[in-house]
């Protein structure tokens, strides 16, 4: 599930990093994000065991910070779960009209044929959802491999990366501009916690899959971006496509029937991500819902199949609506890149609060039974959080993109004043706040 949940950032939306700094930097950066996601990831590892709700950050920050906190983090993952599936069937559009020869104008159907196949999957249950996920998963690590094994003997740095590098940029500042592009290459691994509520054993299996599922991810990145900018058709081409991999196995195979069936199982490692991230924004809003914070009927199940149906179609229509709004604007840059960056900004709002909770969990709460302790510890937050902060400021400075960026905050500051005016005084006592009540308490004592 860690891995199909992030894998889509391998086929689509890293590359365009490749456009704001180069290869250089574009390896620069990614060395940074997986500092960021060793912290992160240990950190998370701790508390999911710790706390195994649903609300997964959510339920982090209630317990450590209150529910202010918990309801910040939470909107800001609620933004970054939303606008991650929009970004996502953005690059499924793109390799589908490539493989057909669709025109753009079919792209919004594309998108919306997606959502309602992958909506309908996880409304009919979990079982099936996870099985789905794990297949495409599996079918989209195959195609990489595919695509690696094809890359590595046409590997040419001198001819096809290097030449690609803005000269009037040094490594460090590009890096800096790509900091938001190779977060993608990892983003989503942090929503694992919120199907602690359907392991069988949380204290075992949360920091497992976890670590696990980012070791994978770590090989996987840094082999696509280096075979990809490193090989045929080159980083100033990969960088400005909707479909990077489709490229590659032009180069390698031709641009016939072989390279378009490759094509079409590479829409395996989209769909992954796609179908694992709606899953974990149904459960999210539902978790939101049925504590108060959201309204509570987006909280009702489905009668028979026990799944949050009305959280799913919510948070579809609403990530579909902001894609759809994007595509129709009058602006130069790609829809994905503009909504990957706004998804993005929830992401690190959402990290930066997550390792603050995993700090304040660990200096109030030393007697909270955990499980599984970062080996990193409070260090390995701290540097995460900084990472993630950097990374914010980069979005609000990129001039291509900071757009969306304020787009996403005015949104944000927008749930925090309905929170205020409204939300903060129907709460209810679902799971995560009747646990955080009960652990705060005993912390005062």
């Amino acid at each position: 599930m860690g891995v199909g949940a992030v894998i889509s950032g391998d086929f689509f939306g890293w590359n365009f990093g490749l456009a704001a700094g180069g290869f250089g930097g574009m390896l620069l950066a990614v060395a940074v994000m997986t500092i960021l996601y060793i912290g992160l990831c240990f950190s998370i590892a701790e508390m999911s065991p710790a706390l195994p709700h649903a609300g997964g950050a959510y339920s982090f920050a209630r317990t450590a910070l209150g529910p202010w906190g918990g309801y910040i983090t939470g909107l800001a993952e609620n933004m970054e779960y939303i606008l991650t599936p929009a970004v996502i069937v953005v690059g499924i559009g793109g390799y589908l009209g490539a493989i057909f020869g669709t025109p753009h104008s079919w792209e919004p159907f594309w998108w919306l044929i997606c959502y309602g196949i992958f909506v309908a999957l996880n409304v009919w249950g979990v079982e099936m959802t996870f099985h789905v996920s794990v297949l495409v998963t599996i079918l989209a690590l195959a195609v990489l491999a595919v695509f690696w094994i094809g890359a590595a003997p046409h590997l040419d740095f001198a001819r096809w990366a290097v030449p690609y590098f803005p000269a009037r940029v040094g490594p460090v500042r590009a890096a800096f501009a790509e900091l938001p592009f190779a977060l993608w290459l990892y983003l989503g691994i942090e929503q694992l916690p919120l199907a602690a509520e359907e392991c069988h054993d949380p204290r075992r299996d949360m920091p497992r899959g976890i670590l696990s599922a980012l070791a994978t991810l770590i090989a996987v990145s840094f082999l696509t971006v280096i075979l990809s900018a490193g090989s045929a058709p080159g980083a100033a081409k990969v960088g400005a496509s909707n479909e990077p991999l489709f490229l590659g196995f032009q180069a390698i195979f031709g641009s016939g029937l072989k390279s378009r069936v490759l094509a079409l199982a590479a829409c395996a490692g989209l769909i992954a991500s796609f179908h694992t991230i709606i899953f974990a924004y149904g459960r999210q809003i539902y978790s939101l819902s049925r504590a108060g914070y959201f309204p509570t009927w987006l909280s009702v199940t489905h009668g028979t199949r026990e799944t949050p149906q009305r959280a799913l179609l919510a948070g579809s229509a609403l990530g579909f609506a902001v894609a759809f709004a994007i595509y129709l604007a009058p602006q130069g840059s790609p829809v994905g890149a503009v909504l990957l960056n706004m998804a993005v900004f929830g992401a690190v709002l959402a990290y930066v609060l997550q390792m603050v909770s995993f700090i304040v969990l660990r200096v109030r709460f030393p007697k909270l039974d955990r499980p599984y302790r970062s080996p990193a510890g409070l260090a390995g937050a701290v540097v995460a959080a900084i990472i993630a902060l950097a990374t914010l400021a980069m979005l609000f400075i990129n001039p291509d993109y900071n757009k969306g960026v304020i787009g996403a905050a005015i949104w944000f500051l927008l749930g925090i004043a309905w929170f205020a005016g409204h939300g903060r005084r129907r709460l209810v006592l679902a799971p995560e706040e009747a646990i955080a009540l009960t652990l705060r308490g005993e912390a005062a004592d």
